[in-house]
């Protein structure tokens, strides 16, 4: 299905595992910045939108968008019939392409492995054609990457892939190893992930990028309410912004608050994000004596989690490893908070120390410590000095580090670099 016209020129053609997706605001935004540096680009999207709404940024990107089946058994002859054209085109590349994903298939035994190959064959048969598509990017490590390595096997395009968080730690290692030595280059969002990255191939030559998400700073500019510097008046406003999984660290967040109000803390707390936990967390509510305190909004756009920020006079989040290895790198919402001004408590987890430094721009617990976060949220609600170093010094850090204007620069030069004749600097 194509959502709107093609774009003639050099384009680099980007893989997602879906699109437009509303927690993933940083590839739109990513998307609508390249094409604002001159970079074409065409959207392969591996499923359809999984809501009804998406976020502003969205509609002003003007890329071609095509959607690879998703599924095998319905759509198999389609499949069959542009994969034997694949294969007419590109004889010995996709008999290649064949034997890699066979030697995939018996180290795992996943069948997921085949069924990236046939939406390789069906990318390269019947949308790749007249383009102009000469680099392929895929978004996450795991199934988009499959189908960017197998297409680029197949057609002899270059690919390259950003990891993110658990398409990375999720991911068999020898598996991920073989995609680093095959892509041009690899592009992460965090220092953690990249030290990660070159553990698994430290002698390939494959060039390894961390450059962060950032975040519109235009769109998540300040809380007047917290300018003030001063403690806020309760009842508190506490938020949480986050997929309702087990990463997140949530329960542990619900036992802190459930520790507040054994204190006679006053706080009303404000939970925003969907999810495969989401009936467990709601129960975990009730069960905890919170109910009368709490209020879900399940997931929301741009403009309600912002006016969400200005009434929060602190943000909350109790990130964790997963049972599975799932972990998060810097969820964005904790820089939209240190930019709007609130306060943030998190965890010592995988990249978090990047962006807040403990008692400077943010307090830090241990992950699943329900006693230590009661104790840092109640201390960054009450102490007053604190909020005054912690509210400006936060921003400031976010500003340096975290701005996607200067941020998509970055990104567009690292695509230059590897993709020559990709676009003009500047045009757009």
């Amino acid at each position: 299905m194509t959502l709107r016209p093609t774009i003639n020129g050099p384009v680099l053609g980007m893989i997602l595992k879906g699109y437009p997706r509303i927690s993933e605001t940083f590839i739109s935004n990513e998307i609508l910045g390249l094409e604002r540096l001159g970079i074409k680009v065409h959207i392969f999207s591996m499923r359809h939108p999984r809501e009804s709404f998406s976020h502003d940024s969205v509609k002003k990107i003007r890329a071609r968008v095509d959607y690879l089946p998703h599924t095998i058994l319905r759509p198999l002859a389609k499949l069959i019939f542009f994969n034997l054209k694949a294969a007419r085109k590109y004889p010995r590349n996709y008999r290649l392409a064949l034997a890699l994903a066979l030697r995939r298939f018996r180290r795992t035994r996943r069948s997921a492995t085949l069924k990236h190959l046939l939406q390789a064959g069906y990318l390269t048969g019947r949308l790749l054609p007249d383009s102009g598509v000469i680099h392929l990017h895929a978004h996450f490590a795991h199934s988009p990457t499959s189908v960017a390595m197998f297409t680029a096997q197949i057609t002899g395009l270059p690919f390259s892939f950003t990891a993110h968080a658990k398409d990375i730690y999720t991911s068999h290692k020898e598996q991920l190893a073989e995609k680093i030595n095959r892509a041009r280059y690899v592009v992460t969002c965090t220092q953690y992930n990249r030290d990660y990255l070159k553990s698994l191939v430290p002698q390939s030559a494959t060039p390894l990028y961390c450059i962060y998400h950032g975040i519109d700073l235009g769109l998540f500019n300040g809380n007047a309410a917290a300018d003030a510097g001063s403690a806020p008046t309760a009842p508190y406003e506490i938020l949480t912004v986050a997929r309702l999984t087990a990463k997140k660290g949530l329960f542990t967040v619900l036992a802190a608050l459930q520790q507040l109000a054994a204190a006679d803390i006053p706080f009303r707390y404000t939970l925003i994000g969907d999810g495969e936990q989401k009936k467990e967390i709601l129960q975990e509510i009730r069960e905890r004596g919170l109910a009368d305190r709490c209020r879900y909004l399940g997931t929301r756009p741009h403009d309600v989690v912002i006016r969400a920020f200005a009434r929060a006079h602190l943000f909350v989040i109790g990130c964790q490893v997963a049972a599975n290895g799932d972990r998060d790198g810097i969820p964005n919402v904790i820089a939209e908070s240190m930019a709007m001004g609130v306060p943030v408590v998190a965890t010592r987890v995988s990249a978090i120390p990047e962006m807040i430094i403990h008692g400077q721009t943010g307090l830090l617990v241990s992950d699943q410590d329900p006693a230590a976060m009661a104790g840092a949220m109640r201390r960054i609600l009450t102490d007053s000095d604190l909020r005054r170093r912690i509210i400006p010094a936060a921003r400031a850090r976010v500003q340096a580090i975290f701005d996607n204007r200067d941020l998509i620069h970055t990104l567009a030069q690292v695509h230059r670099q590897g993709v020559p004749g990709l676009g003009n600097e500047g045009a757009g």
